[in-house]
């Protein structure tokens, strides 16, 4: 590429309209998609910013995607077109795992790829001659992307990775899933197949969320039951869920107490926080996951903001805390700098000592039926507070004063607690074979759990809203119908096949 080419490159790059990552794939935005898949994908290509990719020799196109505006985050969506040609393998292997393997070739496949830094920094480069072709830089062979996924043009696809905060990204898992499905159901994809090998902290997700809520963790997003490894199927994998999921905590401490202490406390611990019996371990594991969602990352969420040692009285304290609620609920639910919430309480409470005392004690406690969040702007390095409405997730709560002993519980568990705890009991009683449970009851219990973790292909079908439209052409022709979709049925094999 000449030094005129990449300048001209560059403010094409500079001038890229941005879209909005929380709505990108809604329907209207940024096309109306209105036909079959090939046509949908073709008239998203018409918005993006065309690359150049001397590297792969595969053409690709960008979208230059808002996360947020402030502080501003960008993150960069790839579209690379694989034509067969360029495959090293004319037949899917994806579709071969999940029993596709019957469908027609396809001529041409799309891979969307959310990158890394690095991933997307080097792929720049190499467009931009920094990296020499002869390195054969191919973004789509490349591991470690934010979000991989493939269609081919029948509109089957694969979701390969989505990889979240764990992974280094500054999205969470379930924010890409959000934007993978939109993508799939704006672009009217067919059927979509992923190898579940998700884990948070260690823990496969597809046997915590299994025994929990009775699905995987993309079973939210309607992924179901694909394909069992090892023979599994449909019904043996919903037994397995249902024999962990009945099993009565009473009879695990029976089993399990005497030679390990730590699993009653632990037990005894959320019992007494929650508002229900929990009977058992479905029940337990269900509770800990949905507590955990409400709680801050990693501060004690406690009601007490007054101090045994404190020099102002719990009524100045009060007086304060609620004159810092009232200006954050002006704010709207938005983010304020500590500066700005303590300009607007000082036209109530003269003593500034006390706001102070007040804006640093109250971080992440609970004032009535608000949250009171405060972290520091990665950006601007300043401490910004702002409120959370809990009133729906402890319905109830009155007052800055919580009298409910197990509501004081809970507000006392912090997350890295629950996720101690939880991981203990997933590794102790779900995955781990002790000596106690490889005879009598709880035997049931590694047999169901390693047929639920050979359940690693989920499937999505979107067939639900296929297109079909009649164009009438005005001539000889009395209307013309456009197909978008059939089932080919070869005689000789007795087999359909998509296309």
């Amino acid at each position: 590429m000449s030094y005129l080419d990449l300048i001209s490159s560059r403010k094409r790059k500079r001038e890229e309209r941005v879209f909005r990552f929380k709505i990108f794939g809604e329907n209207g935005y940024p096309a109306e998609f209105d036909g079959s898949f090939e046509q949908n994908i073709r008239k998203l290509l018409e918005l993006a910013h065309f690359d150049r990719n001397n590297c792969s020799r595969m053409p690709s196109w960008s979208f230059k995607l808002e996360v947020i505006r402030q502080p501003t985050l960008h993150i960069t969506l790839f579209v690379v077109e694989e034509p067969i040609e360029a495959s090293l393998e004319h037949h899917c292997k994806h579709c071969q795992y999940v029993g596709w393997g019957q469908n027609m070739i396809c001529n041409r496949k799309y891979h969307f790829v959310l990158p890394s830094k690095e991933t997307e920094a080097a792929f720049l480069n190499c467009q931009d001659g920094a990296i020499s072709t002869k390195d054969n830089f191919n973004l789509v062979q490349l591991q470690g992307h934010l979000m991989h996924g493939i269609f081919h043009s029948n509109g089957f696809g694969h979701l390969l990775c989505v990889n979240g905060m764990e992974g280094g990204s500054n999205l969470a898992g379930r924010q890409i899933m959000e934007f993978w499905d939109r993508l799939c159901t704006g672009l009217r994809a067919r059927k979509v197949s992923l190898n579940d090998i998700s884990q948070k902290r260690s823990m496969e997700l597809r046997l915590l969320h299994g025994v929990a809520f009775s699905e995987p963790w993309f079973g939210r997003w309607g992924y179901k039951f694909g394909r069992g490894s090892f023979g599994v199927t449909r019904p043996m994998h919903q037994k397995a869920i249902e024999t962990i999921q009945g099993m009565p905590l009473c009879i695990l401490v029976h089993y399990l107490g005497s030679s390990n202490h730590h699993i009653p406390v632990i037990f005894s611990r959320y019992q007494t926080v929650s508002d229900h019996s929990l009977v058992t371990l479905g029940d337990l594991f269900r509770f800990m996951l949905e507590l955990k969602t409400h709680l801050p990352e990693e501060h004690c969420v406690d009601s007490h903001v007054v101090e045994p040692t404190c020099r102002w009285s719990p009524k100045r304290v009060e007086m304060a805390t609620r004159v810092i609620v009232e200006a954050l609920k002006k704010a709207e639910f938005k983010w304020v700098s500590r500066q700005d919430v303590r300009d607007a309480a000082r036209a109530y409470i003269g003593d500034t000592g006390l706001l102070d005392f007040v804006l640093k004690s109250l971080g992440n406690h609970v004032v009535g039926n608000y949250l009171v969040r405060r972290c520091l702007n990665p950006v601007t390095k300043v401490l910004e507070y702002c409120l959370e409405d809990v009133s729906n997730v402890y319905p109830g709560q009155q007052g800055s004063v919580i009298s409910n002993s197990k509501m004081k519980g809970r507000y006392k568990m912090t997350r890295p607690q629950l996720m101690k705890d939880m991981l203990y009991l997933y590794k102790c009683i779900l995955k781990d074979q002790k000596p106690t449970m490889i005879h009598g009851v709880l035997s049931a219990i590694p047999a169901a759990a390693r047929i639920i973790l050979d359940t690693k292909y989920l499937v999505k079908e979107y067939n639900g809203e296929l297109p079909w439209k009649i164009h009438h052409t005005g001539h000889e022709e009395a209307g013309k119908m456009t197909l978008c979709y059939c089932t080919v049925l070869l005689r000789d094999k007795k087999r359909a096949m998509k296309w």
